[in-house]
């Protein structure tokens, strides 16, 4: 059964930080590596997409303590735990879709997603990652942890099983339900040289997880 993808969350949120850091093959690491790539500067600003408790964020605030965040998340129950967990740190929490909150124009010095956006298309990440590299300054960059399909037939297979499960459901609606439907690494390379990023590198890999760096 599809759930919308805030209440799949939040009715997970009492073990949502076990089981990332314990279900999921070598999260401690990816987490801990993406805090690294982060920018290290006194007061940056950074976005992060799809933020939920901030798993990313427990390493990052060791690293830079004084770091402004600005996190976008459809589940308030996560960013409530978000707040709680750090509350003398400055952070700017927005419940919605990062698709459709404002970001700016050369607001962040940097971006980062964690296990967020595998569930959408390239046709929907380009405009979204286009206004992402919009909102960076000259100079700044978008980190993306994320695990991704094997092969164009497991990517094409999970849109094609989400897309039988909404009309069994009959859900007709716009509203993004939870499940997995990551893109290969090479096609998410793709979206974000098709959204403008001047270069897509990867930094590391742990399995399916790959992070990616991608340079406004």
């Amino acid at each position: 059964m599809l759930e919308p993808m805030g209440a799949f969350f939040d009715s997970r949120l009492d073990d949502y930080e076990e089981h990332q850091m314990t279900c999921i093959e070598s999260a401690p690491e990816f987490y801990a590596f993406t805090a690294e790539c982060l920018p290290v500067e006194p007061g940056v600003r950074l976005l992060d997409l799809g933020c939920g408790t901030g798993l990313e964020l427990d390493p990052y605030f060791q690293r830079n303590p004084s770091a402004k965040i600005t996190g976008i998340d459809l589940a308030p129950g996560m960013l409530g735990a978000l707040q709680k967990k750090f509350p003398d740190k400055d952070l700017t929490l927005i419940l919605g879709s990062y698709f459709d909150v404002p970001l700016g124009s050369m607001v962040f010095d940097g971006a980062v997603s964690v296990e967020s956006l595998h569930h959408f298309t390239k046709e929907e990440k380009i405009p979204l990652y286009a206004k992402v590299r919009e909102a960076l300054k000259e100079g700044g960059y978008f980190v993306l942890t994320d695990y991704f399909a094997a092969s164009e037939e497991e990517e094409q297979f999970r849109r094609q099983e989400l897309l039988r499960l909404r009309r069994m459901q009959g859900i007709e609606d716009d509203t993004f339900y939870h499940y997995d439907t990551p893109l290969t690494v090479e096609h998410e390379a793709e979206a974000l040289r098709a959204a403008g990023f001047a270069s897509v590198e990867i930094l590391n890999r742990w399995g399916a997880t790959v992070t990616m760096k991608a340079g406004r």
